[in-house]
């Protein structure tokens, strides 16, 4: 069984967001990985505290640059896995765009050894799928002037190639396998700036595991591209082609971002979907899935000294190899307001984007506590005034780390007009909460209370191994050091109300600003 998620890596605690339903679309670049369902971990406020947790994690690089971080955590026979692949659809190529999440895909489709019933045999299929895919792309490309039989007999050759190489697979093997052995929460997520993969599996299955996870990296397979590839081009048309906020997102990004790559789909344009093939996706997986790239984290009942030898002997097979050039583009500054507009007939929707630094700058923990005065519960701002007292939305939130937190991203509010009110009236409503921000500073008990509540979500985002796992990982690569994990709540609490109104004078203005609206239309015959 394969798990599918909407690509996104998981957000560290910087980039809190409630989910409601309006914004499951827009959120699904930025929520949080589902649990792994083993249990919580003893109270980390009560345990010695974060400084005592910090100094119990192990760093540990092999020669091939591959870095380990483990904690030992025995209140359950269990072990939670996280491997981080600093590579994202921002490590894409204009016309090749989908890559990343595909090969996510393609993670789980096993190697010669799993999932195939006869591998020199599959290996032969293969490589006939291949040239009648090339050969097919290749008719496809003359347009107009291809010539209609031979499309009609190179794809009738194709389609016989696909089936003949796919009978030679055991479908889903490869998470069978892992499942057999107690595997739960298995899954991986593609987003923006990282592809990650989950697990959790009893204490006793550690070596399983570090053969498993780098079985497939070693040397993937990427057997049944062409039929998976169609399986993501259906996930498109249903979550973005089919479903107006998809629309919305995928428009609204591509307005945001000018020059950057965050302005272009994680799941990839449907025309480059339809061109993409496996001698792409086996060039993209060894440009970026090297080990200088991948970190892994796993944290629960193991003994650390009884591990390293095991992640040495597996996973030291990976070759060493050097990171890839990262995109050297960077966005400029926006100069004036930006609009875009998708005609509906569904509920009309707002969103608001302002431009931001990435979540390493020096202001992160200042814009937590601006989403949080904004849109942190039933007494925040937004909720008092829009959906409380002026009854003009249904439902708000304020969230960062969307499309991602490595690069400067955006401060993004949405909000759902009730019936009888417009989106008009909405963007006003924001817009003078956000003036009144930049007019004068969250008052000390609003400050204290998003202080608060950040200190009770941290703990909490730490009280499982799961998630303590991808809060690691992701602090990591995002920030540098693991260790900024346990700096934030410092830096929280050092958030003063100048700060915040410094910052939102900054980020708050017209010209920096990006609106995305779902306009309600009638239908044909209406």
């Amino acid at each position: 069984m394969r798990f599918r998620s909407p690509s996104a890596p998981p957000r560290p605690t910087w980039a809190r967001s409630a989910a409601l339903s309006l914004l499951a679309a827009l959120l699904c670049l930025a929520a949080p990985p589902p649990a792994t369902p083993n249990a919580p971990a003893a109270n980390v406020a009560t345990s010695g505290g974060l400084r005592d947790l910090e100094t119990q994690v192990v760093e540990h690089r092999l020669a091939n640059g591959l870095r380990f971080l483990l904690l030992e955590r025995h209140h359950s026979p269990t072990v939670a896995f996280h491997t981080y692949v600093d590579v994202g659809s921002v490590d894409e190529e204009i016309g090749q765009t989908g890559l990343a999440h595909m090969f996510e895909h393609m993670a789980f489709k096993g190697t010669a050894t799993i999932g195939t019933r006869d591998w020199p045999a599959e290996e032969k299929a293969i490589a006939a799928e291949e040239a009648a895919h090339e050969a097919l792309l290749a008719e496809r490309r003359q347009g107009a002037a291809a010539d209609a039989g031979r499309l009609a007999a190179l794809e009738q050759t194709f389609t016989a190639a696909q089936e003949k190489s796919s009978s030679y697979v055991i479908p889903n093997e490869f998470s069978s396998l892992l499942e057999r052995q107690g595997c739960t929460g298995l899954n991986a997520m593609t987003g923006a700036d990282a592809t990650q993969y989950v697990s959790s599996l009893p204490a006793n299955k550690l070596e399983y595991w570090a053969y498993m996870e780098s079985e497939r990296f070693v040397n993937p397979v990427l057997r049944e591209f062409y039929k998976e590839r169609d399986v993501v081009i259906e996930e498109r048309r249903m979550r973005t082609e089919s479903q107006p906020i998809g629309k919305l997102l995928e428009a609204f990004l591509a307005v945001a971002f000018q020059a950057h790559p965050y302005r272009w789909p994680t799941i990839g344009y449907r025309s480059d979907l339809d061109n993409l093939t496996r001698a792409q996706a086996q060039a993209f997986y060894a440009r970026h899935y090297v080990p200088g790239n991948t970190i892994i984290a796993i944290v629960g009942d193991f003994s650390t000294a009884a591990a390293l030898p095991v992640l040495g002997k597996y996973f030291g097979r990976l070759p060493a190899a050097p990171r890839a050039a990262r995109h050297a583009t960077t966005e400029p500054p926006q100069e004036g307001e930006r609009r875009v507009e998708i005609e509906t007939q569904a509920q009309p929707v707002l969103g608001i984007g302002w431009h931001k630094p990435g979540a390493a700058g020096k202001d992160e923990a200042v814009y937590d506590a601006l989403v949080d005065v904004l849109s942190g519960g039933r007494s925040s701002r937004l909720y008092r005034r829009l959906v409380k007292e002026q009854k003009l939305a249904m439902q708000t939130q304020a969230f960062t780390g969307l499309p991602g937190s490595k690069h400067p991203g955006l401060f993004i509010v949405v909000a759902l007009p009730t019936v009888g009110h417009t989106t008009d009236e909405l963007e006003k409503a924001i817009y003078a909460e956000t003036a009144r921000l930049s007019n004068a500073p969250p008052t000390d008990e609003e400050l204290a209370g998003v202080k608060t509540r950040a200190r009770a979500g941290f703990v909490r985002a730490l009280e499982s191994s799961s998630g303590l796992a991808a809060q690691l990982t992701t602090y990591e690569a995002i920030t540098g050091s693991w260790r900024d994990l346990f700096r934030n709540l410092d830096k929280i609490d050092a958030v003063t109300g100048a700060d915040c109104l410094r910052v939102a004078q900054e980020t708050f203005t017209q010209k920096n600003r990006t609106v995305a609206r779902l306009v309600t239309v009638e239908g044909e015959g209406e």
